[in-house]
């Protein structure tokens, strides 16, 4: 059996973060682990507060982990502060795990900053570049690259300067914008890639509210097919597949914007290299 790893924040009501993850990752038939860099207080309708992992726990976490089940894919979300960004750096670097899905969580879908302004940098110098991929939303890579974003050119232009920038690859999700009509648009831009091709991923927009959680199941479905051995472009894919499936059912749960069904099929692939 595949491991991967979740290295995120807790969602207590269940939708997103740690709890995200680990029933994507259960969908997925591979063995899900856990360290958790923060604590929130959230559920459907927003985030009413947040606690910050310290340093040494968080390390204790990821040593725990490492040295007895070491995973074949990674999968990190939200850092709350540069404290918690550097126990994540410096157990990658030690440790060296392969396949790393950063999904850089620098609000959540109600709109509350989650990242400090001053630990964007360092994620961005300091993490990225660790990363086999990153997956901003459109408005984190607005933020991230300083430009606004108002068209399928600007998407290939966030792509090309944030893989010139960290030298990973990079999936910029389609999902808020607004010059693509009825379609969800992802762009990705594979690091290894000489020639620079984007391959941009459509489907149709599903008219269902309840979205809440979706950017951490996409980004641990990619990790868990990565860790299966299927190619970078093929595990988006399949990942993006299952994650309409999970829209697609239709669960309305909590008074606001509610979570995902993540029981259904998560699909099947020939391996690609």
């Amino acid at each position: 059996m595949k491991k991967v790893l979740s290295i995120a924040g807790s969602d207590p009501s269940g939708g997103a973060g740690i709890q995200a993850d680990l029933k994507t990752m259960e969908a997925h038939g591979v063995y899900g682990m856990s360290v958790i860099t923060a604590l929130t207080a959230q559920n459907t309708l927003g985030v009413t507060g947040k606690f910050a992992v310290p340093y040494e726990f968080v390390s204790k976490q990821l040593q725990a982990v490492f040295d007895d089940i070491f995973p074949d894919a990674v999968k990190i979300g939200m850092l709350p502060d540069i404290e918690v960004m550097q126990a994540v750096r410096d157990a990658l670097l030690e440790y060296k795990p392969r396949n790393i899905v950063l999904d850089p969580v620098l609000s959540s879908t109600s709109g509350t900053s989650l990242s400090a302004d001053n630990a964007r940098q360092f994620l961005t110098e300091k993490i990225f570049p660790l990363c086999k991929l990153i997956t901003p939303n459109i408005p984190e890579a607005e933020i991230l690259t300083g430009f606004s974003i108002n068209s399928k050119e600007d998407v290939e232009r966030a792509a090309k300067a944030l893989k010139d920038k960290c030298g990973c690859s990079v999936l910029i999700k389609g999902g808020h914008s607004e010059f693509s009509g009825e379609k969800c648009e992802d762009c990705l831009l594979i690091a290894k890639d000489t020639d620079e091709a984007f391959v941009w991923f459509s489907s149709g927009k599903i008219d269902n509210p309840n979205t809440h959680g979706t950017g951490c199941t996409l980004s641990s479905a990619i990790a868990c097919n990565l860790a299966q051995g299927f190619s970078l472009k093929e595990s988006v894919k399949l990942s993006k597949d299952y994650l309409t499936k999970c829209i697609e059912s239709g669960l309305d749960i909590g008074k606001g914007r509610g979570p995902l069904e993540h029981r259904v099929s998560a699909g099947e692939a020939d391996k690609t290299e």
